[in-house]
């Protein structure tokens, strides 16, 4: 889940908010592309996957899960690996502050963006709905604490959920979302996505609803244009879970993806250890 994310962030972040001109000549999934303004993204993936990282070693780690404890490992898993992707003003946060409660007494989460969204997804593989929208609005307080952030912080963890235990095809998703969240998500999202928490769900469940395989995401996902990084890492995301898509990516987006020390081999460790929790509930239960 969280190596197709990393890619959909990699091969998206060479595209993201770039003209659309660019976009529809280059756009052909053969090789990833260098940013026409920012060269030292390419291959690597940006803060997207790097936070959902700190929410799934949070999972695996089995840490008392606390806001100080959420803003800690937001804070080591920068701290530790500083990449481009990040708003400016927050990756300046991070650059200076040097704790977690540091972090939560100098932000200002009063944004509607989709910072808290695009980490949330391995909150899918908690067996618990309410664990999940307790845990998906904790850790969206932290930055982006706002009502739209975190119902599109919910809605992306419960989708996750829903493809990870089989809840139905995607075709009932919006549905159950509706019975849990009173939410009307969106199946026709037309045109550039902003960083706009629900601008970005709407866009990505269009996406999941018109595309039957992995390529297809990840092209359509970044044809739409805007920050197609996010659309493109959450989208592949819940494919990763969705047992009825077909990973048909081209074998070069795996090889090809950085894999420095916490690069390919590392996320592929992590989303290993995170799919072993599903497991122990199982056998608990």
């Amino acid at each position: 889940m969280i190596i197709e994310a990393a890619i959909g962030d990699a091969y998206g972040a060479g595209f993201e908010f770039a003209d659309m001109e660019f976009i529809r000549e280059k756009n052909k999934l053969t090789q990833y592309e260098r940013h026409p303004l920012f060269d030292t993204i390419y291959k690597k993936y940006t803060d997207d996957t790097q936070m959902a990282l700190a929410i799934a070693e949070l999972l695996i780690e089995k840490k008392e899960w606390t806001p100080l404890k959420v803003a800690e490992k937001f804070v080591e898993v920068f701290k530790r690996d500083p990449r481009h992707g990040y708003a400016r003003g927050f990756y300046q946060l991070l650059s200076e502050v040097a704790s977690g409660q540091e972090l939560m007494d100098r932000i200002a989460p009063a944004s509607i963006r989709n910072g808290a969204v695009m980490r949330v997804y391995p909150l899918g593989i908690l067996p618990d709905e309410q664990e999940i929208l307790q845990k998906a609005e904790m850790q969206s307080r932290i930055t982006h604490n706002t009502e739209n952030a975190i119902v599109s912080s919910q809605a992306v963890a419960l989708a996750a959920h829903f493809f990870v235990y089989e809840k139905g095809d995607r075709s009932a998703l919006t549905e159950y979302l509706y019975d849990l969240q009173k939410v009307r998500w969106r199946l026709d999202w037309q045109g550039e996505v902003s960083i706009d928490a629900i601008q970005t769900v709407h866009a990505v469940f269009t996406v999941l609803s018109e595309a039957h395989s992995f390529s297809e995401i990840l092209k359509k996902s970044v044809d739409l244009g805007g920050d197609v990084d996010t659309v493109a890492s959450l989208a592949l995301a819940l494919a990763a879970v969705d047992k009825n898509m077909e990973n048909d990516l081209p074998r070069w987006l795996y090889d090809e993806l950085e894999n420095e020390q916490f690069g390919r081999d590392y996320i592929l460790k992590i989303d290993n250890e995170l799919f072993k929790l599903k497991d122990i509930v199982s056998i608990k239960q």
